[in-house]
């Protein structure tokens, strides 16, 4: 994967990520071209070498009506997306579209190219704190549509006393809009389980991370989120050693200014 950088998504991640009172949001939005380094091109090798060509994927996450309809269109109802670890313990086995009642909705599915994309940008985003070439696709889920996310992305927000998401929530997806055809991209989102999730350490309060992917484009847009309570992280002292100042990951700078 190639990383397109882009000063408009940067500026966003930096305004996106901010701290209120006890609560820590961080932020990352980048663009990717599906564009093969050689790293790649092994990775692919490997996959499409191992797996079967369609990879069964978990179902969307739970969604629930959780408010008025409202979106960035006026039309999307508000919904939540909630996953538990029973979840992804069900459908760990899953390794092909044939299931025990027949073949698997298209919905439920992607096919062995895509499902390298998916890894190869994960590895590209968190390397080289994380490597994420084994994971395997019932950690991904296919989602509805661009206006189901929108909706779960400003809940996410909202529930974290974010402000200051009401002003940004536009120019978030004129951006995002301006990389890839939202109404035509494929939007998948990592859900993985404890072990293999980069976010699970002590404190975290919730997490995302979802793909926008322009099949006719070859682009991708990677948009990852976490809150962290400030509370909850460990001391220096109970960490055992120097602890990481949380409010430098990912951080921008803070003198950029965004005109939209």
């Amino acid at each position: 994967m190639k990383y397109l950088q882009n000063s408009q998504l940067e500026c966003l991640s930096s305004a996106l990520s901010a701290e209120t009172g006890d609560i820590h949001v961080q932020c990352k939005l980048e663009s990717y071209s599906c564009k093969m380094t050689s790293d790649d091109k092994r990775l692919f090798k490997l996959h499409s070498h191992e797996a079967a060509e369609f990879q069964a994927l978990s179902p969307p996450q739970a969604v629930h009506h959780v408010g008025s309809p409202v979106d960035i269109s006026g039309s999307a109802p508000v919904f939540s997306y909630q996953r538990s670890m029973s979840d992804v313990a069900n459908n760990s086995t899953s390794s092909s579209v044939q299931s025990s009642g027949g073949m698997l909705p298209l919905q439920q599915t992607c096919d062995v190219r895509t499902l390298h994309y998916l890894i190869a940008t994960l590895n590209a985003s968190f390397q080289p704190d994380y490597d994420f070439t084994n994971a395997k696709s019932h950690e991904f889920s296919r989602e509805p549509s661009y206006t189901f996310v929108a909706s779960a992305i400003r809940n996410c927000m909202s529930g974290s006393r974010c402000e200051h998401f009401s002003r940004l929530e536009s120019p978030l997806w004129k951006a995002i809009g301006e990389e890839v055809d939202l109404p035509t991209a494929e939007i998948y989102s990592y859900n993985p389980d404890l072990q293999s999730d980069p976010y699970s350490e002590d404190g975290n309060l919730w997490s995302f991370n979802y793909f926008f992917f322009d099949t006719k484009l070859k682009r991708l847009i990677f948009f990852s989120c976490r809150a962290t309570s400030v509370s909850g992280l460990p001391s220096q002292d109970e960490s055992g050693g120097d602890f990481e100042d949380t409010s430098m990951v990912w951080s921008m700078d803070d003198d950029l200014e965004m005109d939209y």
